[in-house]
């Protein structure tokens, strides 16, 4: 017979033991601390979402007065002979004036409908303009709703616009 030597370990005390058993689990402290973080994190974002949805706003409406209701708007007039009077609006590009039905050939907006800015107001218009001589003006009154005021986006101070 062969025997072979075998080596018993003395049994682990308690606190080898409690140290096995924490190595591969987080105490509540820890995950408290993980919680805290991501919360911050989460606070940070919520609260930066308005400025990056605000800003795309601004931007696309700026498209939609600068660029998008050109088109539209020069239709309009080379069907009837000029833009749409301001007492008019921009209703005329949907509906036939009762003046020059006739000449009229639109609907010239696809859905025929009157666009209203990102903040739900209706866009402003006014031909002749008073800041593009001899062409319209056409802006949103902006995130605060005020006609008039600094953040009103126009279709001012562009080449394009100032043209007849």
């Amino acid at each position: 017979m062969h025997f072979t030597k075998t080596t018993v370990r003395p049994a682990a005390s308690g606190a080898s033991q409690r140290r096995l058993l924490r190595s591969g689990a987080f105490t509540l402290l820890e995950i408290l601390v993980v919680l805290a973080i991501i919360g911050l994190l989460a606070g940070l974002a919520i609260t930066n979402v308005d400025k990056i949805f605000g800003g795309a706003q601004i931007q696309t409406t700026e498209l939609q007065v600068r660029d998008s209701m050109r088109t539209p708007l020069a239709s309009y007039r080379i069907a009837m002979g000029d833009y749409p009077s301001t007492s008019e609006g921009l209703q005329a590009l949907v509906t036939p004036p009762s003046t020059r039905a006739d000449r009229w050939h639109g609907p010239y907006l696809e859905p025929p409908k009157v666009p209203t800015d990102h903040w739900g107001e209706p866009l402003q218009y006014q031909f002749p303009g008073t800041r593009n001589k001899g062409s319209y003006d056409l802006w949103s009154k902006g995130p605060d709703r005020q006609s008039g005021t600094e953040d009103d986006i126009g279709n001012w101070g562009t080449a394009t616009s100032a043209q007849k």
